[in-house]
């Protein structure tokens, strides 16, 4: 069985969705095309490469994340050195290195620009902070002047694992052309960001691509949970406040999207044993997380069928037809059940 994953970002817990992927492929699930934010972005990534579940966890088990985030010498000037490269590249570390060794893992398999990618095959979510907007890449790269299938797939994947503060943002100039001028002219910058801004969960990509019925391939979704409620996140200052800020936007629209409509097609996975930005993880933390989703998807797709899917899908359509038309880019939404 062919399905459609979408992947939810999660930082160094992304192992966890590994888990859930090798559980489904366990049980005879294929993956036709993936979508995610974040560390989500990196795992649709590597399966739209053609890496099994399998080949993924071994690769992040040897992976030493704390390479991630190499100091330089603003964060060994005493008290205000890392305060002066925030202020002065916009985050604590480079996204060099992530960007480098997605670069090196996909070349692996033969991978650089979409265009070695089947048509479709992966959709990556990002946010561009100055202009305001959600990107979905490659498409949207279009509006920068940028040809879709000649971008690189790792630069997307960084521009999507950008936390803000954390990471530097990816800077571009948006091209355009203007008569009576030779060549491109360069506007003013923009920084484009992690998507988890705007869309930490994007399991509505592919239900823009509702056309038929009978649907031929499902989409399910991966997303990384807390065993309980968190409560009140404590705020104590202005970095606290920010950290309380970017986590209510990145889960308060897809939580309610996926609570009205989504919950059948969402494989929930305990996560909340690692924090987000916790690179110096340890081996048997990367074991418990990556267990952790092989347990979700195992205890997922052990009842999952595609006629029950369908069926709750149904249902979930003629609920959220409004809603979804306005998704899908049309005023009809997707075509009653025949």
């Amino acid at each position: 069985m062919r399905v459609n994953g979408v992947f939810q970002g999660g930082g160094v817990k992304g192992i966890g969705l590994v888990g859930a992927v090798y559980a489904a492929e366990r049980r005879g699930i294929a993956f036709h095309q993936t979508a995610g934010t974040s560390v989500g972005a990196v795992v649709a990534a590597l399966l739209a490469a053609g890496y099994t579940g399998e080949e993924m966890r071994d690769l992040l088990l040897e992976t030493p994340f704390g390479s991630f985030v190499q100091k330089n010498w603003f964060h060994y000037i005493y008290v205000v050195g890392p305060a002066v490269r925030l202020f002065l590249k916009k985050g604590l570390y480079s996204g060099d290195p992530l960007e480098q060794w997605i670069e090196d893992v996909l070349a692996r398999k033969g991978i650089r620009s979409f265009a070695d990618l089947a048509p479709n095959a992966l959709r990556v979510v990002a946010s561009d902070i100055s202009l305001g907007k959600m990107l979905v890449l490659p498409d949207d790269i279009a509006a920068y002047g940028i040809d879709p299938m000649r971008f690189s797939v790792a630069k997307a994947v960084r521009m999507s694992c950008s936390l803000p503060f954390f990471f530097d943002p990816v800077k571009f100039r948006v091209k355009r052309r203007e008569p009576g001028k030779r060549g491109p002219v360069f506007g003013k910058p923009t920084y484009i960001v992690d998507g988890a801004i705007l869309s930490n969960y994007p399991l509505w990509i592919f239900d823009r691509d509702i056309k038929e019925w009978p649907l031929k391939v499902p989409t399910i979704g991966f997303q990384l949970v807390g065993s309980k409620d968190p409560g009140p996140r404590p705020i104590h200052g202005p970095i606290t406040m920010l950290q309380a800020l970017f986590s209510t936007m990145s889960a308060a629209h897809d939580l309610r999207y996926i609570e009205r409509h989504s919950r059948f097609r969402t494989v929930k996975i305990l996560s909340d044993m690692v924090h987000t930005t916790e690179f110096d993880i340890s081996n048997d933390k990367l074991q418990e997380l990556f267990r952790s989703g092989v347990k979700a998807g195992e205890e997922f797709f052990s009842g999952w069928t595609f006629t029950g899917y369908s069926n709750e899908l149904d249902q979930w359509i003629k609920q959220a037809k409004p809603e979804l038309a306005k998704i899908a880019g049309g005023p009809s939404g997707p075509p009653a059940k025949k």
